[in-house]
């Protein structure tokens, strides 16, 4: 069975999408089979958003594994936290049918890249988190965060959540996307960079 890989960011608007299809196709160049999966899709109808921005980034187009939803099992039409736009089109999260799906995906290429909905915290219901998800699949993560103003503030704290959860991480990936005050984001860049090398001893620090 391949790594199948969790990607979060920071909040909603971190550019987890972005940074996946980039990480996918640096393992593509690096001569690896990758995928990359939607964890929850909100906001759309039929097909993932997300997952196509995924494909235009790698350059494959629409893979089989789209077009037979395993890329992106749980679609809810409104754009909201996971527990709120399964209610609000009164379905349920089926985790099950995501665990199934990633683990076809799994036997087809040596990495599934799994894109998350939001942060870490995002609930899937009142009780039970993204993060909850992640640890009891016991999956690597991989973390997204910016330069915008207030990102080293919500960047430690879901550092701690993932410490203090024992999940294993494995890199976390600066997106340049959002620089737009250029103080700010280099001031960003740079404490990450030196907390990461200071806390968390053999975690990559990238920037895209």
């Amino acid at each position: 069975m391949s790594d199948i890989i969790f990607i979060s960011g920071i909040d909603t608007d971190a550019g987890k999408t972005y940074a996946t299809g980039i990480i996918a196709r640096r393992l593509m160049a690096e001569g690896k089979s990758v995928i990359t999966q939607k964890f929850i899709q909100t906001g759309n109808t039929d097909m993932s958003e997300d997952i196509l921005k995924h494909r235009e980034i790698t350059g494959t187009g629409l893979l089989p594994e789209d077009t037979a939803r395993l890329t992106a099992p749980v679609i809810f039409t409104y754009p909201a936290s996971a527990q709120l736009a399964a209610k609000l089109d009164g379905k349920s999260i089926d985790l099950d049918l995501i665990d199934r799906c990633s683990r076809q995906l799994s036997e087809r290429y040596d990495t599934v890249l799994v894109e998350g909905a939001g942060g870490l915290m995002v609930p899937i219901t009142d009780d039970f988190f993204t993060i909850d998800y992640v640890t009891t699949r016991r999956m690597p993560l991989i973390l997204v965060t910016n330069g915008v103003l207030g990102s080293i503030n919500h960047t430690l704290l879901s550092l701690e959540a993932i410490k203090s959860r024992g999940i294993r991480l494995l890199e976390v990936v600066y997106n340049t996307f959002f620089d737009n005050d250029k103080i700010i984001a280099a001031d960003t860049s740079s404490f990450i960079k030196r907390y990461i090398e200071r806390n968390f001893i053999g975690v990559k620090f990238t920037t895209i």
